[in-house]
């Protein structure tokens, strides 16, 4: 499955993952200054969902696609789309 979004999708995706970026510095900043360690898990858990978000957008980009492709309505290519899912979220990350 290749990464093809909208234009409008993909800088929503990359935003979120430079505001991820930017927050995961901060973290590390904070981090070697010592700062307060209920503050580092607040930008942490920023980050943390900054990630989850944009996982979430390509997800449902890459499903919207697969049940829209008419390539997918062969019972063998829904299988494996199946089996792509099930790893992807119920494998240990």
């Amino acid at each position: 499955m290749d990464m093809t979004m909208a234009a409008e999708d993909l800088k929503a995706v990359v935003n979120r993952l430079r505001r991820a970026q930017g927050r995961i510095a901060g973290v590390i900043g904070m981090i070697e200054e010592g700062r307060d360690c209920e503050d580092v898990v607040t930008q942490l858990a920023a980050a943390s969902r900054a990630l989850d978000r944009a996982g979430f957008a390509i997800i449902a980009t890459g499903l919207q696609r697969c049940l829209t492709d008419e390539d997918m309505a062969a019972p063998a290519d829904r299988e494996q789309m199946r089996a792509r899912l099930e790893k992807l979220f119920l494998s240990p990350a």
